[in-house]
């Protein structure tokens, strides 16, 4: 029985149970009826962290809009929390800023966090300002990504660590024929001149205050900087251009990651979200008719190797945990790379073969404990997948 079948079945049990009680039984009726519906995802984050900005970078054009269903594909309902829907969803991404930002709502004790680990990222929203809008501001960002991914201060509480520059993306994907126009003019420049109106903000909004002022309220100093890094490349046409700045903001990282972390294992988030519901109100309202509930509901969330899996591959993505050469293939056979059988056997082939593989693995005493338990259960994502090649 699949997670999400698991759900849908206590639920109908506590349904019978609390069916005198409206509160819990109109609850519990709505993460019932969220099971078929769209995966939610909040974007979470402080007020200076450009929630609005990252809404509109990933699906565009949201102002105004606190619930955005969209296809990724497969439905997912994109939620702002400025209306505070945050808490019903069922995988987060967190913006930050800066490193060194507020976690507070990361932590075990705050009401959004009953969705993490398996079902949060942690973005820094504002990379390009890591590397003071030098043109290798990303590659710095990604760097510091990967060192946070790693600190003590997140480990544990998040899928992924991404860096993106959530104004570069959205000005990458929407930028006019006019803008291109102005960088192509710049990119033209000989070189000394150009480089001497980049070196600040006051400098380049000097060489012409009206142009100059709109892109960087468009672009920032960095996406001015790459545009024009472009241009000079060769490229002169303006969805060249775009396209450029769109992939050096790092939106499609984090797409992917979404992708990965979340879509792909929407059934089992959304069944998570519901047994979460469940357990809340076995607790708010205990009942002795509810007892087997709640001992099956224990039962079902300690066995769901859904969530093994999505921590083994936190623990990968960040470090925690590592195989070596043999760290693509536990990616892919977690189901990193796609979830259904043909994704996860992309880089092992015979499913039987993996299984033998990792099996040694988990019994190997030159590995170090947590990687034997990690090979385990990367062990039983492959006798799942024996048994779907033999049923």
């Amino acid at each position: 029985m699949s997670l999400d079948e698991s759900a849908w079945g206590l639920l109908d049990r506590a349904l019978a149970v609390y069916r005198d009680s409206p509160r819990a039984d109109g609850f519990l009726r709505a993460h019932q009826a969220r099971l078929r519906g769209p995966l939610r995802l909040a974007i979470v984050g402080p007020a200076d962290s450009g929630r609005t900005t990252m809404l509109s970078a990933i699906v565009g054009d949201v102002i105004g809009t606190d619930r955005l269903v969209v296809d990724w594909p497969g439905e997912v309902e994109l939620i702002d929390p400025s209306a505070d829907h945050h808490v019903d969803a069922d995988a987060t991404v967190y913006l930050l800023p800066q490193p060194g930002s507020d976690l507070t709502k990361l932590r075990p004790d705050h009401p959004i966090a009953r969705a993490t680990p398996v079902s949060t990222i942690v973005v820094l929203s504002r990379a390009d300002e890591l590397g003071a809008g030098r043109i290798d501001a990303l590659v710095s960002a990604r760097q510091v990504a990967r060192r946070n991914a790693k600190s003590p201060e997140l480990t544990g509480l998040c899928q992924d660590v991404v860096a993106v520059a959530g104004l570069l993306a959205v000005g990458g994907s929407t930028l006019s024929v006019d803008e291109f126009a102005a960088l192509d003019r710049i990119g033209q420049l000989p070189r000394p001149d150009a480089d001497a109106a980049l070196l600040s903000v006051d400098r380049f909004i000097a060489m012409d205050p009206m142009i100059h002022t709109a892109l960087l309220r468009r672009l920032g100093l960095f996406g001015v900087r790459i545009g024009i890094s472009l241009v000079r490349r060769g490229i002169r046409d303006r969805d060249g251009v775009a396209t450029g700045l769109i992939r050096a903001s790092g939106i499609t990282d984090l797409r992917e990651s979404i992708g990965a972390c979340f879509v792909d294992r929407a059934p089992a988030l959304r069944a998570r979200s519901a047994m979460m519901a469940l357990d809340m109100v076995l607790r708010m309202e205990p009942r002795p008719d509810a007892a087997t509930i709640a001992a099956d509901l224990e039962r079902v969330l300690a066995g769901a190797h859904d969530f093994r899996e999505l921590r083994l591959l936190a623990a990968l993505r960040t470090g925690r945990v590592s195989f070596g050469e043999a760290a693509e293939e536990a990616t892919a056979l977690l189901g990193g790379h796609g979830t259904d059988p043909s994704s996860r056997l992309s880089m092992s082939g015979e499913a039987y073969d993996a299984l033998l593989r990792w099996r040694a693995h988990a019994e190997d005493p030159r590995l170090a404990d947590r990687e034997r338990r990690a090979a385990a259960v990367i062990a039983r994502s492959c006798e799942a997948l024996v048994s779907a090649y033999t049923h």
